[in-house]
């Protein structure tokens, strides 16, 4: 029974772990937390990410305000609770993957600062998923937690699935701690689950977690062919553009 709740207990320090790593949320400073395994928490965290977005959209359009400012204050709102944490690690693989010597890219990639082709993939990353909202007229509390969460099991994935491409950095100990498979499953399970209850619930996207799955899958996969391996800023460039591609997916369909 101790073991139990000791276990318990872990998991729970864990996922809070998570909300501090991957949001800007506070929480009191006397709570215990552990950051080991917290990669696994980090589709939750995303679904959990695209609810508040979606909450606030409905208390928007309460307040009738333009589909086109909503989708402009959620994106702000969006960067703010995670901090640009993915944003950032998108832009310095940007910046890396322009560099024509492969020797040289995670060089550039360590570079704090920001060049052309970072600011590019910035610009290009809001411009995509400020014109999906835009153009998304139903169901966009489901699109923004099912994006969010799709993007951060892409990570999840892979983490798993690919060689660290550093001895240290601001992810190697994501890979040091993972476990699979129930590190990848967990968040599987969970997002397969949200798509059957918008199933159920909207009599539509269902289909989303083949797409959010492959899609995911599809872009780590990229970065794996570009570099070899991944880093932390490729992590975060695989949630940033699973994202804005998923989005753009589902105002389509």
């Amino acid at each position: 029974m101790k073991g139990l709740i000791s276990q318990g207990l872990s998991c729970w320090r864990s996922l809070l772990g998570a909300v501090i790593f991957y949001t800007c949320i506070p929480l009191p400073s006397h709570w215990k937390l552990e950051f080991e395994r917290i990669a696994r928490w980090a589709p939750l965290i995303g679904v959990g990410i695209g609810g508040v977005l979606g909450v606030v959209d409905r208390g928007l359009a309460v307040v009738e305000m333009p589909l086109g400012m909503r989708s402009a204050v959620e994106i702000a709102l969006w960067v703010a609770l995670t901090g640009g944490l993915h944003l950032d690690g998108a832009m310095d693989a940007a910046d890396g993957l322009a560099v024509g010597d492969p020797q040289r890219r995670l060089a550039v990639m360590r570079d704090s600062h920001t060049g052309a082709f970072g600011a590019i993939a910035l610009v290009l990353l809001l411009l995509l998923k400020f014109a999906a909202l835009s153009e998304l007229h139903v169901d966009r509390g489901w699109g923004l937690a099912i994006a969010a969460g799709w993007g951060r099991w892409g990570q999840v994935a892979a983490i798993a699935l690919y060689p660290y491409l550093r001895t240290e950095g601001k992810g190697a100990f994501h890979k040091t701690a993972f476990k699979p498979p129930q590190d990848v499953l967990l968040g599987f399970f969970v997002l397969l689950g949200l798509s059957r209850w918008q199933f159920i619930v909207c009599g539509q996207g269902g289909e989303m977690a083949i797409v959010g799955s492959a899609i995911a899958l599809l872009v780590g996969f990229w970065f794996y062919r570009q570099l070899g391996g991944h880093t932390g800023d490729t992590y975060g460039a695989v949630v940033e553009w699973t994202e804005a591609f998923l989005l753009c997916i589902f105002a389509t369909l």
